[in-house]
C-alpha cells in the first residue's frame, strides 16, 4: 500500500505574505517621500510668507516716514498714501528675511504698482534621499504677494486755508492735526495696513 503525502497550503501562502509586506512597504517609503517633498515645500512657502510681508512693512515704514517729514505740505499727502512720492527701498528686507528662514529670495519685483511686493525664495535644504529617483538635489521654490493700503481718508488740500491741516480719519479714528503741536502723529500702522494676497 502506497501513501500520498498532501501539500500543506502553508507553502503557497508564504509568497503572497512577502509580496504584500513589500507592498505596505513600498507604500510607506512613498509616504515618506511625499511627506517630505510636502515639508520642504511649506517651508519654502514660509520664508516666501514672511519675505514678502517684511519688504512691504519697510515699504511701509518708509512711507509713513516720508508722511510725518511732509506733514505739514498736504499737497504731498496723496502721493505718499499711493506709494508715487518718493521711493522706497525695501527689497533687501525681503533678502534678509529669506535668508533667515533657511532660503534664498530669487525675485522681489512690484509687478501690480508701488504698494505691493511679490518675492519668490527657493529653499537652502534639497527634498532629500527618496525613493523617487533625482529628488536628491531638487529644492522647493514659492513665491508670495504682500500689499500695504492706506488706511486713511482726508478732505483733498491742494491749497490749505490758514495753515491748517486737513483732518485725517484713519479706519474711524479721527485724528486732528495741530501744526503747532505735533508731538502726537499715527504710527506706521495707523497709516497703512499690510497683509499678504492672493
Amino acid at each position: 500500500m502506497t501513501l500520498v503525502r498532501r501539500r500543506g497550503d502553508s507553502g503557497q501562502a508564504f509568497p503572497i505574505y512577502i509580496t504584500v509586506v513589500a507592498g505596505l512597504l513600498f507604500l510607506a517609503l512613498a509616504y515618506l517621500a511625499v511627506g517630505q517633498a510636502a515639508a520642504n515645500r511649506n517651508g519654502a512657502q514660509t520664508a516666501a510668507d514672511a519675505a514678502a510681508l517684511a519688504a512691504a512693512l519697510e515699504a511701509r515704514d518708509q512711507l509713513a516716514q516720508a508722511w510725518v517729514e511732509d506733514v505739514l505740505d498736504p499737497t504731498k499727502w496723496r502721493d505718499i498714501f499711493n506709494g508715487t512720492g518718493p521711493a522706497v527701498d525695501a527689497c533687501w528686507r525681503a533678502y534678509d528675511l529669506a535668508a533667515v528662514n533657511d532660503a534664498t529670495a530669487s525675485g522681489c519685483d512690484q509687478p501690480n504698482g508701488p504698494l505691493s511686493f511679490e518675492v519668490t525664495v527657493t529653499a537652502a535644504e534639497p527634498v532629500g534621499d527618496s525613493i523617487v529617483p533625482g529628488t536628491e538635489d531638487m529644492k522647493s521654490t514659492a513665491s508670495a504677494k504682500a500689499v500695504i493700503e492706506p488706511r486713511c481718508t482726508y478732505p483733498s488740500a491742494d491749497e490749505p486755508a490758514d495753515d491748517a491741516l486737513p483732518e485725517l480719519t484713519c479706519d474711524g479714528e479721527v485724528w486732528e492735526l495741530d501744526p503747532e503741536d505735533l508731538d502726537e502723529l499715527p504710527k506706521p500702522e495707523d497709516l497703512f495696513d499690510v497683509h499678504l494676497a492672493d
